[in-house]
């Protein structure tokens, strides 16, 4: 450049990853292919985060000149590979790198229009050659749309403005660059546009590619740097989220975005692909002979590594979970703000709470889990916020200390039985906050009264009951023994006479069936029957 100050080339850099930073959450949020896991515009600003680092690193006193530009752009490069991450990132880099050795290639020229276009086109193809199966609509196309249109606009410039004289001023060729640059963008926005016209399945979602259009952002923050400190960015059109009923795409079905760099001699990225397609999909291997980018979406990340053990040191690995990520964009896009965790043992009750958008932590047959299930249940859970139900008083201590242990707000309401905990979530607003909700549930679960039916276990000492009988209980009281029906019959009256509702769970082994619970309550009373599953009540009971 003709300033051979860092700094200025700096600028720009932060200009660019400044545009998208503004705009990452929005880029996030279009994110549904090749996976809606809403994480492209993080990725692409974690490639723009990597490559100022390295200039950080080199501005150490020394000129643009006394580094050499082939030095910075092949740094450049090599840094945005180093810290790239997704489909979106590693395919920026390799812009990154395409653009680096056209630069690197032409030591002793000025960047101009000339070299930029030479710069655009080869970013261009090394994208474009990144990817197995290039898919257009994404991206590659709206990149390459972009290059094209500054290799337009050269074909139409005079001579005396395609090139700079060795004696051009900084501010002579920032003002060039922008001219070339303020087009290109413009074509750009008009392609990210007709990318919901060639990717079925952004027209489904009714998005724009969310890559391509974090490209125009980039862009755009480059053509402000250009213009000067005291630029604003170009207009830049926002874009509207998908459609919340928009289908996952089918490319969905591995679990794990994986990504490391290989590090060796004599490495060709074509060698692998073929083994990581495999094993799974989206494959991208990039980078030379001493260093690959791997990145591939598969269940088994270990296997992928595996396929590179002999071939070099593997490092730098970064596995996301995109179903967890999906799950989180969209109740995020849900306005969701508060989830719950419920600890729940029975098939039946498990689909009950289940069918309530909570997640279920498995309590097994004593109801029993770990501080540690319970801290992968809450952060299994796709919100900022967390309310736990514990089920059990044997559970109450142990999610209060996964609660302590969350990095989410989490919080628990000491429900003793799954019955109050599934009534209480008749409360639950998952729109609400975490302090909201926790005095809605609260308060349902004051306001019900459970109790239960089970066989007895022994001989009771007092004489009542002999094991096997049915015994009855409100709370923690015994208030009915003997036969299944009148002892049912008798606990159920007790509870409805605070209540104009009785929920009715059965669980494994309960002796009448679900059908003829009804003859067991009393008149004017409502009831709600429902098969629970749950081992050793007969019968779980609560009334509101």
């Amino acid at each position: 450049m003709a300033d051979p100050s860092i700094e200025r080339f700096r600028r720009v850099v932060a200009s660019a990853y400044g545009s998208l930073e503004a705009r990452r959450q929005e880029v996030n949020d279009l994110n549904v292919y090749p996976v809606a896991d809403g994480d492209t515009g993080e990725n692409m600003a974690q490639t723009m985060r990597a490559v100022m680092e390295e200039l950080d690193r080199l501005d150490d006193g020394r000129s643009l000149d006394e580094i050499g530009r082939t030095q910075l752009v092949s740094a450049l490069a090599r840094a945005a590979l180093m810290g790239a991450r997704g489909n979106s990132g590693v395919i920026l880099s390799q812009i990154v790198r395409g653009a680096a050795e056209e630069l690197a290639s032409r030591p002793g020229e000025l960047v101009d229009p000339v070299l930029v276009a030479s710069a655009f086109g080869r970013a261009a193809d090394a994208a474009y050659a990144s990817v197995t199966e290039p898919a257009e609509g994404t991206m590659l196309t709206v990149f390459r749309e972009m290059a094209h249109s500054i290799s337009r606009q050269l074909a139409h410039t005079e001579a005396g403005r395609q090139r700079l004289s060795p004696d051009a001023t900084p501010e002579e060729q920032d003002r060039l660059l922008a001219d070339v640059l303020e087009q290109a963008i413009a074509d750009g926005q008009k392609a990210v546009e007709r990318t919901t016209e060639q990717l079925d399945v952004l027209a489904e979602a009714g998005v724009v590619d969310a890559g391509g259009y974090g490209l125009v952002l980039i862009l755009a923050g480059v053509l402000a740097a250009l213009r000067g400190e005291d630029s604003a960015l170009p207009e830049i059109d926002h874009h509207a989220p998908p459609r919340l009923s928009q289908p996952h795409h089918e490319d969905s079905r591995y679990q794990y975005c994986t990504n490391f760099i290989v590090s060796g001699s004599g490495l060709i990225s074509r060698d692998f692909v073929g083994s990581l397609e495999e094993i799974g999909d989206s494959v991208l291997v990039v980078g030379d002979e001493a260093t690959l980018k791997v990145h591939v979406h598969t269940d088994d990340p270990e296997s992928a590594m595996e396929i590179f053990s002999s071939a070099g040191q593997v490092t730098n690995l970064d596995v996301a979970d995109m179903r967890r990520q999906v799950a989180e964009r969209q109740a995020r896009m849900a306005g969701h703000r508060t989830g719950v965790v419920v600890v729940s043992c029975g098939e039946g009750m498990r689909s009950l709470f289940s069918s309530l958008d909570v997640h279920v932590v498995d309590g097994g047959e004593t109801l029993n889990p770990s501080t540690s299930e319970l801290l992968a249940g809450i952060r299994e859970v796709p919100t900022p916020a967390v309310i736990v139900l514990p089920s059990s008083s044997n559970v109450i201590m142990a999610a209060e200390r996964a609660c302590e242990l969350s990095e989410k707000k989490a919080m628990v309401i000491p429900t003793r039985t799954q019955q109050a905990g599934l009534l209480a979530l008749i409360e639950f607003d998952p729109e609400l906050d975490i302090d909201e909700n926790q005095a809605r549930l609260t308060a349902a679960v004051a306001e019900t009264t459970t109790g239960g039916i089970a066989p007895a276990a022994r001989d009771d000492g007092a004489g009542r009951f002999r094991r096997g009988d049915a015994v009855g209980f409100v709370g923690d009281e015994i208030v009915a023994w003997g036969g299944a029906g009148s002892t049912l019959a008798t606990t159920i009256e007790k509870i409805a006479a605070d209540a104009e509702i009785i929920t009715v769970i059965a669980g494994e082994g309960a002796p009448i069936p679900l059908d003829e619970l009804g003859d067991h309550v009393p008149d004017g009373v409502e009831l709600e029957a429902h098969e629970g599953g749950q081992p050793s009540w007969w019968w779980l009971l609560a009334g509101q």
